[in-house]
């Protein structure tokens, strides 16, 4: 969707056919929901430059990017990234959408594995802009502005990982909260339902729109270097006895699935994602509008 609604042609190519007709219908109604506030364009043109390819020799042939969309496996990316870089185009760039695996695990042996990066996207990529480009030791410098510039053009926000890191930069800071999150709960000081109140209405508010950084250079009169000053302290205190890798335990797990209560059903989930996505659009609407103003 990022890529048609942004005038490209797309090829798309799973190797499990019911998957490509589920795309079919969720395209078409997403980029019609997108167009309703202005995001799109022209949705029926956007639809008509996505096809499904029966073969990924077909999904390949003269690319100009590939995105890569596999789980979160070595083995799995290491052998499909050998028919990727054989039979794409040897000028189009290799990208993939992993969380958090670096490219040098599942690039190395390539000929072609210059043209190899990270470009993980955040769910649902087209509604939440950011992209991480994240090059192995090999990536040229010219790939990594190459996809600067594509994912620049496309629409969305690129931020260069400068070196290699496991988790890259979105997740490691998710990850940070998800700790503390989990410990939290976990250890009964405070409910699900009152810490997501805690984010949504509260540190994601301000985060949505201007970053930690931004945050805390106006919570002190001096800026950054002042809040340090005033506040170092508390975060230091806090540092000291961080989360342990055991709020990711089976115990501390099922004390936080206790608290949630019963997990969604399939439908139920669906009706959740759709109001995620509805909420989404509103969003990026008004922070469009006020990047115009």
């Amino acid at each position: 969707m990022v890529f048609a609604r942004a005038g490209w042609t797309v090829r798309l190519f799973d190797n499990v056919p019911a998957q490509l007709d589920a795309a079919r219908g969720h395209i078409a109604a997403s980029l019609a929901e997108q167009q309703a506030i202005g995001l799109c364009a022209d949705a029926a043109g956007a639809v008509a430059r996505v096809t499904m390819a029966s073969r990924i020799e077909d999904a390949l042939a003269d690319a100009a990017w590939v995105q890569e969309n596999l789980p979160e496996q070595v083995d799995v990316k290491r052998d499909v990234y050998r028919t990727l870089d054989a039979a794409a185009p040897a000028t189009a760039i290799l990208a993939s959408s992993t969380s958090a695996i670096v490219a040098s695990r599942f690039t190395q042996m390539l000929n072609g594995r210059a043209r190899c990066l990270v470009a993980h996207p955040v769910n649902p990529p087209h509604l939440v802009p950011i992209v991480e480009l994240c090059g192995a030791p090999w990536t040229s410098a010219a790939t990594i502005e190459r996809a600067r510039a594509t994912m620049t053009d496309v629409g969305q926000v690129p931020i260069v990982v400068r070196r290699e890191l496991d988790g890259f930069v979105l997740n490691r800071l998710q990850g940070a909260l998800l700790n503390e999150a989990m410990r939290l709960v976990g250890e009964g000081y405070v409910s699900p339902e009152d810490l997501d109140k805690t984010v949504a209405h509260g540190l994601g508010l301000r985060w949505s729109f201007m970053g930690p950084f931004a945050t805390i250079e106006l919570n002190a009169p001096g800026g950054v270097a002042d809040y340090c000053a005033r506040y170092s302290g508390i975060y230091r205190k806090l540092a000291a006895e961080p989360p342990a890798p055991a709020v990711w335990d089976s115990e501390n797990v099922a004390r936080v699935a206790a608290a949630l209560g019963d997990a969604p059903t399939a439908a139920e989930r669906d009706r959740r994602m759709a109001e995620r996505d509805r909420r989404l659009l509103a969003l990026a609407r008004h922070k469009r509008d006020q990047s115009e103003t």
